[in-house]
């Protein structure tokens, strides 16, 4: 049986409506490559890429990760940084000779891999909040028996809905920039080519500041 007139009309209006619609855009590839003292995680987004494979409770756990991921323009970059703490007194290796305040530490690239260019660094166009911080009384360290109590802490949940696009920002910190001495630099910080615009990162207290939330978009260049 042949088709009716109606029937081919409304074939050839889809037809054309069709061709008239954009392509979708084709995922882009993206490689990541990230140092932290001593723990990071990546969403792009609300997706999870990837974290630092060596858990943070591993003692000097300095290395570099690569990650490769798909996404599209723009990138909505979210990390989770921490410095290791034994406990929320901040403090490392409690009740030993050693019993000490840490220091943190966090640097990054972003290449897009198709056409292999560097399309993000940390730097200070990072935006970042701070929901652990201890101590507040750095005196706590020399203590036999260190406390939250005696040590003091600002201990904050993470905000409800932080990692999308449209999440304000405009009370967080921009990241302070750090050297490669501040930071006292190891093991698989050397394993990266870093581009001379990725700079070391943390928020203002490299001692204080244990957890941190941090947000950079990137548009397309």
């Amino acid at each position: 049986m042949k088709p009716s007139t109606r029937h081919l009309a409304l074939r050839l209006a889809g037809a054309c409506l069709a061709a008239s619609l954009p392509f979708a855009a084709a995922a882009r590839e993206f490689k990541a490559e990230v140092w932290a003292d001593n723990w990071f995680s990546l969403h792009v987004g609300e997706r999870f890429v990837g974290e630092d494979s060596v858990p943070i409770t591993t003692e000097r756990s300095f290395n570099a990760e690569t990650l490769r991921f798909e996404a599209d323009y723009p990138l909505e970059l979210n990390f989770i940084i921490k410095d290791f703490k034994e406990n929320d007194t901040g403090l490392e290796y409690i009740g030993s000779a050693r019993q000490q305040i840490g220091d943190g530490g966090f640097i990054m690239q972003v290449t897009d891999t198709t056409t292999n260019k560097v399309v993000a660094v940390s730097s200070t166009a990072v935006k970042c909040l701070v929901i652990h911080k201890a101590p507040l009384n750095p005196s706590c360290v020399s203590s036999s028996q260190p406390t939250v109590a005696s040590c003091g802490a600002t201990i904050l949940d993470e905000p409800a809905n932080w990692k999308a696009a449209d999440f304000d920002t405009s009370g967080w910190q921009s990241a302070t920039v750090y050297s490669a001495a501040d930071i006292g630099v190891k093991d698989g910080y050397h394993d990266i080519s870093w581009d001379p615009a990725a700079r070391l990162n943390w928020t203002t207290d490299l001692k204080a500041d244990n957890t941190l939330l941090c947000k950079l978009t990137v548009t397309a260049p």
